[in-house]
């Protein structure tokens, strides 16, 4: 796959990767891609990808997914020329392989949500490309054949009144280990080590077969991304390549949204109801200390900027904390260019956007710093005693330490909002400024309501 610059010099057919709307991805596309789409289309399927996360994170089942799946893809990945479909497809696909091969987190997140995607894309076709893509595969699986399946028919007629599959199926006797989620779920017969596969349960097969293919395939771009292309494309690829793994893929937040402005005298009540953890712990501590490490302080001060904070209110908000102890004169000297640098006042003028949920996480703050996220970085105690604060009932601290132990820090700042406002956000918390906008058209409804 090569990419060019200002605009695409030549696109091969992609007749030879488009068998089915449904590729493999067995090998790298002959294909000239401009700079632009190269980036664009990895971002469209991360949309993907990361829907999916949270569709598994909440728990949905099984037809749920399917539904969700269909959309995300309707949604992110049509293209008005059929042919581009299939090449939008594939080249955000390797793309995304460049972004995720390069760390063993960043492959195993990328492996489970691509293999998912397969599973479901799988569900979704019709019987005929099913049949097509099994023999894509060319599994070294036979068919029971009918002496066999007359002497185990009794105990295969029994698994298939438990998982709807016609009595009559196709079955396939595969080695049990390959298809691990079939037993964990005792949806197949076992007997001497092989599982009998009926025909409408062959997607545990192919995903094994995907799985290893791609989990190989991501080990070998690695070694290559390393040794070659980061070098030969450090000034146009990697700046995109490094960032898209930790990329936020909404609004920017940068000016308010559906609330105009706050004010100082408000600010105090606001940061109680609408805050987030995060920049709530920060709020406090900065009331309390009366002073923030620069990444407390631009981690809280973008976030007051994207909320509304006007720049004269945010420069007599900080010098009223900060006077308290460096003074006003050195808080003048020392800390007045950087807020006015956050507001593109000063500098380059560069109207520097809120960060998300991803860069908020993905900060390492060290001895003294108050910046991060506290589902990430808040001891278990600590984090307990700061949901309670929030108003977070028993149980659902226990679902939230739940979603943190397995490192669903967005999840868990999610099943926080919902039990403090006692209503779902079923598109989950990805920007603290979405949490505050979200909190903020709750409570005003309310208000409203309670006003006629």
């Amino acid at each position: 796959m090569e990419i060019v610059g200002s605009r695409r010099k030549s696109l091969q057919s992609s007749a030879a990767h488009a068998v089915s709307t449904f590729p493999l991805y067995r090998s790298a596309p002959e294909l000239e891609v401009r700079l632009e789409d190269f980036e664009l289309y990895a971002v469209h399927r991360l949309r993907v990808l990361k829907g999916i996360s949270d569709g598994l994170s909440r728990g949905k089942k099984s037809n749920e997914m399917e539904n969700l799946v269909k959309e995300l893809w309707k949604v992110n990945m049509s293209h008005p020329e059929a042919s581009e479909v299939v090449n939008k497809d594939i080249v955000s696909h390797f793309v995304l392989r460049l972004v995720y091969c390069r760390e063993e987190e960043l492959r195993k997140w990328f492996l489970s949500m691509e293999t998912t995607l397969f599973r479901y894309r799988f569900l979704l076709e019709t019987s005929d490309a099913q049949r097509a893509l099994l023999a894509e595969f060319d599994l070294p699986y036979k068919a029971v054949t009918n002496a066999e399946y007359e002497n185990v028919k009794d105990k295969l007629n029994q698994v298939a009144r438990s998982t709807s599959s016609s009595a009559d199926t196709i079955y396939y006797k595969v080695p049990f280990e390959q298809v691990p989620d079939l037993v964990a779920s005792r949806r197949v017969f076992i007997m001497k080590g092989y599982a009998y596969v009926a025909m409408n349960q062959v997607i545990s097969l192919l995903m094994t077969q995907y799985r290893s293919h791609l989990s190989k395939a991501l080990v070998l771009t690695n070694r290559k991304w390393t040794s070659m292309i980061r070098d030969q494309e450090k000034d146009r690829l990697t700046p995109i390549v490094e960032a898209l793994s930790t990329s936020y893929l909404g609004p920017d937040y940068s000016q308010p949204k559906e609330f105009a402005e706050i004010s100082l005298k408000d600010i105090d009540q606001i940061a109680r109801s609408s805050f987030p953890l995060c920049m709530r712990h920060l709020f406090e501590k900065l009331r309390e200390d009366h002073h923030l490490k620069h990444g407390g302080r631009m981690q809280l001060g973008l976030f007051l900027k994207g909320v509304g904070l006007k720049l004269d209110d945010a420069l007599e908000f900080w010098k009223a904390e900060f006077s308290k102890k460096v003074g006003a004169e050195r808080f003048d000297k020392e800390y007045t260019y950087n807020i006015r640098h956050n507001y593109g006042k000063e500098g380059k003028r560069t109207d520097y956007t809120p960060l998300a949920c991803q860069k908020v996480i993905s900060s390492t703050p060290g001895v003294g710093d108050q910046h991060g996220c506290p589902y990430r970085h808040f001891s278990e105690e600590n984090l307990r005693a700061a949901l309670n604060k929030m108003g977070v009932g028993n149980r659902a601290v226990e679902d939230v330490m739940d979603k943190v132990r397995n490192r669903h820090y967005q999840l868990a700042c999610t099943l926080t909002f919902e039990a403090v406002h006692g209503e779902s956000c079923d598109q989950g918390i990805n920007h603290p400024n979405q949490y505050y906008s979200d909190s903020k058209k709750i409570l005003e409804s309310r208000n409203n309501s309670k006003a006629t």
